[in-house]
């Protein structure tokens, strides 16, 4: 199988980051998927990617189209359920989705809906873009972590490897994509979680170590959830994360610290509100992951807040 025609919905900082990879193969077709009021806007800005100019081919979900061999789904969480109706028409028989959302649900919701063969595991590691309106700036694009549920080299693992080499997009199939989610799942927990409370970029966490300490302690009551369900995350996972965090760009934030900036929706309820949820079915005390989901809501909350006093 050969992709061709790509289909990308979500244009946030990590979509546009590796949408501006795909935009560059001149043998792929990109659309991106966006509603009609979104595509007046984008088309009359233009997107910014690390100071380039990138005028993408958007399609409104309304319009017919051949399926795509590819879909790339990199939306937030909680836009998931309007994201599958909006993708319907670009799903054929053939179609690979790719799910870029953080989290450990989204290829089982997409699957139920679409059919779990379509579905490849995915995750992103260690980008820093951040977005700012329609300019996006990454000083590491990271990695793309893919494969099958059941770690087979399918002919769709194959076909996604041809085009992010030709893309020269970073990857890696692991040999256990389902403990790479968790792991990624448990990175998202803690950095995500305790950098939108602390508003702060990554440059805070790798020089102060009290909070450095809030993101290792959210960190840990995954590893006792994960031993209970047998994906037995470990502390050297923990350090190889923070491995990887002192690389990335000090100036760069995740995308909860900026949607908490933004006054936006995050995805507390996918990261603490799973925790404490998990923690509760499996005996496992999660009072970190408490707090942190009481004081994000709260956060969410502060604009409105704000208006009554």
């Amino acid at each position: 199988m050969k992709i061709k025609k790509v289909s990308l919905i979500g244009l946030g900082a990590i979509g546009a980051a590796y949408g501006s990879k795909l935009n560059e193969v001149e043998s792929i077709s990109l659309k991106v998927i966006a509603s009609k009021d979104r595509i007046e806007r984008y088309s009359k800005q233009g997107f910014d990617v690390n100071g380039k100019k990138y005028n993408f081919d958007f399609i409104s979900p309304e319009e017919d189209i051949e399926p795509a061999d590819l879909i790339l789904v990199s939306v937030k969480y909680h836009h998931l359920k309007h994201t599958i109706e909006d993708m319907r028409k670009h799903v054929g028989p053939n179609t690979i989705i790719l799910s870029l959302l953080n989290g450990i649900s989204s290829e089982e919701i997409l699957g139920n809906e679409y059919g779990m063969r379509k579905m490849l595991y995915a995750m992103c590691v260690a980008i820093d873009a951040v977005r700012e309106g329609t300019n996006i700036k990454f000083s590491n694009i990271g990695k793309i972590v893919f494969g099958e549920k059941d770690n087979t080299y399918s002919e769709n693992v194959l076909a996604v490897e041809e085009l992010f080499d030709k893309a020269e997009i970073p990857y890696e199939i692991p040999e256990n994509i389902m403990r790479s989610l968790w792991w990624k799942f448990m990175v998202n927990v803690g950095i995500n979680q305790v950098s939108a409370v602390l508003r702060a970029p990554y440059g805070v966490f790798q020089k102060s170590n009290k909070a450095l300490g809030l993101i290792k302690n959210s960190m840990e009551e995954v590893i006792e959830i994960s031993k209970k369900i047998g994906i037995n995350l470990e502390i050297k996972d923990i350090d190889e994360f923070i491995n990887i965090m002192m690389e990335l760009s000090p100036n760069g934030k995740t995308s909860m610290c900026q949607d908490i900036e933004g006054g936006r929706k995050t995805e507390v309820d996918m990261f603490a509100g799973t925790i404490y949820k998990l923690g509760l079915e499996h005996g496992v005390n999660t009072p970190v992951n408490k707090m942190l989901y009481d004081m994000i809501k709260v956060l969410e909350q502060m604009d409105e807040i704000k208006k009554y006093t």
